[in-house]
């Protein structure tokens, strides 16, 4: 087994500084399929996050446990998860088809599908080693944040793009394309992570600036891989430049948290202003046919100027003594002149001088 990979190794090298890339994509087809490299992805990535999260005295990011966890159940999709999530030739994205048909299923839900396991390890392996150290500087609320803008971003610069370039040319090659995986939102990631670093990398013997390490590393990955998507990642990568424009633009805050605070705090005024006027409906009352009906808390509470029928409960203005809705006599006999009250008292009247104290009120 040693030796037969050893000499595989060689030969597909002696073959890359003869025949060029193409030779390498064929010899690393063959060298995953007859080894099946893949059967053993899982366990690895397993001792990984073992490692990194078992490290003792040192914190445990959970937005990003919660980002491999969610990505690696809907690869396996046990259990009743068979059932519930859509299948991934279903919810792969395609841009022009977006455009046409809007399908923001596939659109917020691709980037956590991946097609092969080997796919699934590469993105995990990268998003553990970036999450992990974007998460503990910026904070677990404001990286979650942060991904979901670069998640957001990526998908829509990469439509614009896809838009771009079919005016270009012909459109049929983006119409067949499909692509899963999380890589866009990776590429935007490594890009907020090194934006705005000065130190250098070694990358395939070369050394460059860290912040230029992402453009080399998509167009690498873009000629060892032949299918895998150049707009996810290039709009991966301007996505990162596009959120750490929009925090220096608002000096130093999230994006999406100013957003989400903005509308927010909209939002509460207008609520705000709704209970406020309710209130005051509430606490004028509301005008019947016959008389001013209003709810209190307490019986004896009464309105300024207003007196309260102790048959029928409806309030009565001051100038008069009987009530407008049940004819019932005031009991307190207590009226407001001004800002002083003056208490008087007066006996049982008869019929005939009720009648005509409500037909001379009448006739005022």
């Amino acid at each position: 087994m040693g030796s037969g990979m050893s000499s595989l190794r060689r030969s597909a090298a002696s073959e890359i500084m003869g025949s060029g890339v193409s030779i390498l994509r064929q010899r690393l087809r063959r060298f995953v399929s007859e080894y099946n490299l893949v059967k053993g992805m899982m366990p690895l990535l397993g001792l990984q996050v073992v490692f990194e999260y078992g490290r003792p005295g040192s914190d445990r990011p959970p937005v990003t446990a919660a980002l491999l966890a969610t990505n690696v159940l809907i690869f396996f999709r046990p259990g009743p998860l068979h059932r519930i999530l859509p299948r991934t030739c279903d919810i792969a994205f395609n841009y022009q088809l977006f455009v046409k048909f809007m399908l923001f299923e596939n659109f917020f839900l691709s980037p956590f599908y991946h097609g092969s396991e080997a796919h699934l390890f590469c993105n995990m392996t990268s998003l553990l080693w970036t999450g992990v150290m974007l998460e503990r500087s910026m904070g677990s609320v404001q990286f979650a944040s942060m991904v979901a803008t670069l998640l957001g971003l990526s998908q829509g610069i990469a439509v614009l793009l896809s838009q771009c370039f079919s005016l270009l040319g012909d459109s049929t090659a983006y119409y067949d394309h499909h692509c899963i995986g999380f890589s866009g939102v990776l590429y935007g990631m490594i890009t907020v992570l090194t934006g705005q670093s000065n130190y250098f990398v070694w990358l395939q013997g070369i050394d460059i600036l860290a912040k230029y390490a992402v453009w080399a590393d998509m167009f690498i990955t873009q000629a060892l891989c032949a299918n895998v998507s150049f707009l996810g990642h290039l709009g991966g990568i301007l996505a990162g430049q596009v959120y750490l424009w929009l925090k220096h633009l608002f000096k130093g805050r999230d994006p999406l948290t100013l957003l989400i605070s903005v509308c927010a705090g909209i939002v509460t005024s207008q609520v705000r202003f709704a209970l406020k006027l309710l209130r005051s409906v509430l606490r004028q009352g509301y005008i019947t046919g016959r008389g001013m009906v209003v709810c209190h808390s307490s019986a004896r509470e009464c309105p300024q100027g207003l007196w309260r029928c102790s048959t029928c409960t409806n309030y009565n203005s001051l100038a008069t003594d009987i009530c407008e809705m049940c004819s019932t006599m005031r009991e307190d006999c207590a009226f407001l002149l001004g800002q002083h009250h003056q208490a008087w008292c007066n006996g049982e009247l008869s019929v005939e001088e009720i009648h005509c104290r409500r037909l001379d009120r009448l006739d005022r």
